[in-house]
């Protein structure tokens, strides 16, 4: 009996060191994950920023509302995107790069970084431009009543700058029914893993 005891303690002291090691390496293998994803997070940062190396107000973690005029994003942004997301343009429908997207990711604001957009609340639309059922969260965007061009309209603006982005009906897919219709020139869109 005494034998069966001692074999039991050693097989149990076996199976626990086991465990234990094998934490180990779980903690370190979870320690390299979290790094290589915030180093990956860090550059992916840092790529947007160079792209906006002319943009002082450019920022993917800053949330903090922008109060720019009209005239210094007119000497910061390019001409396309000025046009639609201060003097409320429209592209053409069909000729955005992101109407037709189905890449998991991201979409941001092209003018100052705000996070705008999942992939998950895309959704193939017949009206011409990027269409999501939601926005990312609840200050990612605001809204202003447009009674522009004879029409009754809700027009989307980014929450951080206050950039024209598109319109909302409520036409849109499950869960939400609404249908946030967007300029491809005012979004950036970061794959995920990139």
């Amino acid at each position: 009996m005494a034998g069966t005891k001692t074999v039991l303690t050693v097989g149990s002291f076996i199976i626990v060191t086991s465990i234990l090691f094998d934490m180990n390496k779980l903690n370190l293998f979870a320690t390299i994950c979290c790094c290589v994803f915030f180093f990956n997070c860090k550059s992916q940062n840092n790529k947007a920023m160079a792209d906006h190396k002319d943009n002082p107000y450019y920022s993917r973690t800053d949330t903090a509302h922008l109060h720019v005029s009209d005239a210094e994003w007119k000497k910061i942004l390019p001409k396309d995107v000025y046009n639609i997301a201060r003097e409320k343009g429209t592209e053409w429908a069909f000729s955005g790069k992101y109407y037709k997207t189905d890449e998991r990711g991201t979409y941001y604001c092209a003018v100052c970084g705000n996070h705008l957009f999942k992939s998950d609340a895309k959704f193939a639309s017949s009206c011409g431009w990027p269409s999501f059922y939601e926005a990312m969260t609840p200050t990612s965007v605001r809204y202003e009543d447009d009674n522009s061009v004879g029409m009754r309209r809700t027009e989307v603006l980014c929450g951080r700058c206050d950039s024209h982005l598109g319109h909302i009906f409520d036409d849109g897919p499950p869960p939400t029914g609404m249908r946030f219709c967007m300029n491809s020139a005012v979004l950036e869109f970061e794959p995920d893993g990139k």
